[in-house]
């Protein structure tokens, strides 16, 4: 998970643009090879970190009401790798991500939540389903909207996604290995947008 240290949030742009005419959310495109999903687990107590690559993401903004805004990100499940062979091969295997079987992992927001005074910097979750292993259960995130450092309050042009959260790997059958795996793994999902021209 990359820290946002030199990121300004973009909050103060949105409130800006809320009073401007927007007829419907602002497309992005995903930069690839700056996102990523990372999960963190534990294997007989000790934390693993495995990453896979964004396949696709369909992400857009409406900075007029962020409640509008949306995001659908997938990966090749196939691709996730950690720092150990043996355990990315037990995490590929049939009872766990299945990932011969089932390679495509998604999430699909479905609701908006922003925070008090109707800003994403303000505690904002996103509401949605994650399709793991062929079943699609509900999954909430936390989400973090930003800009690059230096870029003018108003520049939307690019932007960072970052969306953490907790997951139950039981709730979608993953459940290999119980006796050395934790149920929780940690989501951290880090996306990079540029809007479309």
């Amino acid at each position: 998970m990359l820290i946002l240290t030199r990121r300004t949030t973009i909050a103060g742009a949105f409130a800006t643009l809320a009073t401007a005419a927007h007829s419907a959310p602002q497309p992005y495109r995903l930069l690839k090879d700056k996102s990523t999903v990372t999960f963190t687990f534990l294997v007989n107590g000790s934390a693993q970190t495995g990453r896979v690559p964004v396949s696709t993401a369909d992400i857009r903004v409406d900075p007029g009401n962020l409640a509008r805004s949306s995001a659908e990100v997938t990966a090749d499940i196939r691709e996730a790798r950690t720092g150990f062979g043996p355990v990315t091969q037990a995490l590929l295997s049939a009872s766990v991500l299945d990932a011969k079987t089932h390679p495509v992992v998604s999430f699909r927001s479905t609701r908006i939540r922003l925070g008090a005074q109707g800003r994403i910097s303000e505690g904002a979750r996103i509401e949605g389903d994650l399709t793991l292993r062929g079943v699609t259960a509900p999954l909430s995130l936390d989400a973090k909207l930003s800009r690059p450092a230096g870029s003018a309050p108003d520049d939307l042009s690019e932007l960072y996604v970052d969306l953490t959260g907790a997951l139950s790997r039981n709730t979608w059958g993953a459940s290999g290995y119980a006796d050395f795996v934790a149920d929780g793994v940690r989501i951290d999902i880090h996306a990079e947008i540029r809007a479309r021209a």
